[in-house]
């Protein structure tokens, strides 16, 4: 592979991270709108997906309550 091969693979990545980074706020915004979830419920459960994250790469024997 070379060097232009794998910068048009990152241009490609950027543009897929993006549109997948829109279409997650754009659903986020909704759900707010609709005040079907609130801020604190998303802060909540992204801690949660985190810790359960770090516990699964063996980084800690923690467990999430």
């Amino acid at each position: 592979m070379n060097k232009v091969d794998i910068l048009a693979q990152l241009g490609d990545i950027k543009e897929i991270e993006y549109r997948n980074t829109l279409a997650l706020t754009s659903i986020i915004e909704l759900l707010l709108e609709k005040k079907i979830i609130s801020r604190e419920d998303i802060c909540r459960k992204a801690k949660e997906l985190d810790r359960l994250a770090f516990m699964e790469a063996g980084k800690t024997s923690c467990k999430v309550n």
